[in-house]
C-alpha cells in the first residue's frame, strides 16, 4: 500500500480504546506474583496508568480493560473512573479474543488498542495518537500500526517485526529464514470493527488479522518519532526508570 502519511483523513479522531491488560506476565515475576504487569511502577507511575493517560489526552472518552491475572487488583485502582469498562476474561482470550470479546463496548468505529505492558513518550511534534488518528483512511485500512525502529528500541532483544519503506507494500520479516527486520510492532494502533468479520472464536492472536489485512493491502503503517521502552524483566527497570526520569 502507499505510506499512509499521503491518506486523507476520512474519519473523526476515535473516541474509544482498549487497553490490554490481561497478560501473565511470567518474565517479570517475582513482581508479577502479587500485582498484573501493567500495575507495576515505573518511574513512579503504573504502566496502565502511563497508557491511560495518553489516551485521556488524545480525548478518549470510553476506554475498555481487559483483565485475568490478578483482576481484582485492577478493579480496585480503576474503581469510581467513569470512562473505564472492565472486560474480564476469566480465561485467556490473548490478544485477538480479547478485542473480540469487548467489541459490544467499543462501539462501530475504529478504535485505539494499546498494550499496557510497554512504554512509550511522544516525540517532539504531535502525540503519538494524534498522528495516529491523523494518517487513518477509512476507505484503505482496516488496522493501523504504530511502528518503531528496532535499533533504537529501548529494552527490546528481539529481530523485528516488519519491513516499512515509503512506496512499497509493508512486509512481515520471513522467520523461516531466521530473518530480521528493522522495525517492530509498538503494542499501539488503531483497528476497525470490521477486521473482526471473520475473526475465529476464543483465544487467538491479533496477528491473524493483520496478516489478513496485510493480504488484502488493508493494514496501514505509521513510524513513531518519539522514544519506545519494552519493560521485559526485572532487571530492566532500572534502565528503563533512569532514562524516563532523564526525560
Amino acid at each position: 500500500m502507499i505510506h499512509p502519511s499521503h491518506a486523507p483523513i476520512t474519519h473523526a479522531p476515535p473516541t474509544h480504546a482498549m487497553a490490554l491488560a490481561a497478560g501473565l506476565g511470567t518474565r517479570m515475576r517475582p513482581l508479577t506474583l502479587s500485582v498484573p504487569k501493567p500495575m507495576i511502577k515505573v518511574a513512579g507511575k503504573t504502566m496502565l496508568d502511563r497508557a491511560l493517560d495518553h489516551l485521556r489526552y488524545q480525548g478518549v472518552d470510553r476506554i475498555v480493560v481487559n483483565t485475568h491475572w490478578l483482576p481484582q487488583v485492577i478493579n480496585g485502582h480503576l474503581a469510581d473512573h467513569p470512562d473505564i469498562v472492565l472486560s474480564p476474561e476469566p480465561d485467556v482470550l490473548e490478544t485477538g479474543g480479547g478485542v473480540a470479546n469487548a467489541l459490544p463496548h467499543l462501539g462501530t468505529a475504529p478504535f485505539f488498542v494499546v498494550n499496557c505492558d510497554i512504554i512509550w513518550t511522544d516525540g517532539p511534534g504531535k502525540p503519538a495518537l494524534q498522528r495516529l488518528a491523523e494518517t487513518w483512511d477509512d476507505t484503505t485500512m482496516d488496522a493501523l500500526l504504530l511502528l518503531h525502529p528496532v535499533a533504537t528500541a529501548i529494552g527490546y532483544d528481539g529481530s523485528g517485526d516488519f519491513h516499512a519503506e515509503p512506496g512499497h507494500p509493508l512486509r512481515r520479516r520471513d522467520k523461516a529464514r531466521d530473518e530480521s527486520a528493522p522495525y517492530l510492532f509498538t503494542g499501539v494502533q488503531i483497528l476497525h470493527p470490521r477486521l473482526f468479520e471473520r475473526a475465529p472464536k476464543g483465544k487467538f492472536s491479533l496477528n491473524l488479522l493483520y496478516d489478513q489485512a496485510l493480504d488484502a493491502g488493508r493494514l496501514g503503517w505509521l513510524i513513531h518519532d518519539g522514544a519506545w521502552y519494552h519493560v521485559g524483566t526485572p532487571e530492566a527497570l532500572p534502565q528503563v526508570e533512569a532514562l524516563l526520569c532523564a526525560r
